[in-house]
């Protein structure tokens, strides 16, 4: 779950810093973004990637553990999850693929202005958390390690007099 606050606050904050320089959510309107905006290229492709599940990312330690859990209890669930999670990340790929890469589609896309400070500071921040939960998540899972042990507990314990 925080992996998931980590990385769709940091798409929806990507997607405001183009709304913010473009006026509009119009996929079609985009292309060629990485020419005018390095650095905003550079960390919305940190977040695609923690999107779809890279390795290295907190996205895939999080849907990793999911797939993992659901499977050693219901395997069709789980094949079916994978399933979902391959159909978006193909979304994603496309999606990063028509806004960031190919050619400069408009003249107003080529003297966009790349992020300002503020805005590398909140991204930045996200993308060094995002990274950080995907090489070291043990920090993040041992704050949630004690609640869900007492969660399992009480689910065990059976409430009925006997």
């Amino acid at each position: 779950m925080l992996s998931h606050g980590f990385i769709s606050a940091a798409m929806f904050l990507c997607v405001g810093v183009l709304y913010d320089r473009m006026h509009t959510r119009n996929i079609r309107a985009y292309g060629g973004v990485a020419s005018a905006m390095p650095v905003f290229a550079t960390l919305m492709l940190v977040f695609a990637m923690g999107n779809v599940g890279l390795p290295g990312t907190s996205g895939f330690v999080g849907e990793f553990m999911v797939v993992l859990g659901t499977y050693a209890v219901h395997p069709w669930a789980a094949i079916l999850a994978a399933t979902a999670l391959v159909t978006g990340a193909a979304y994603t790929l496309w999606l990063v693929k028509r806004v960031i890469f190919g050619a400069v589609l408009q003249p107003e896309l080529a003297v966009l202005k790349d992020l300002n400070g503020r805005e590398v500071l909140v991204l930045g921040s996200l993308a060094a958390l995002t990274l950080l939960m995907g090489v070291w998540p043990a920090p993040f899972l041992d704050i949630v390690h004690q609640s869900v042990h007492h969660l399992l507990g009480q689910a065990t314990v059976s409430k009925i007099p006997g």
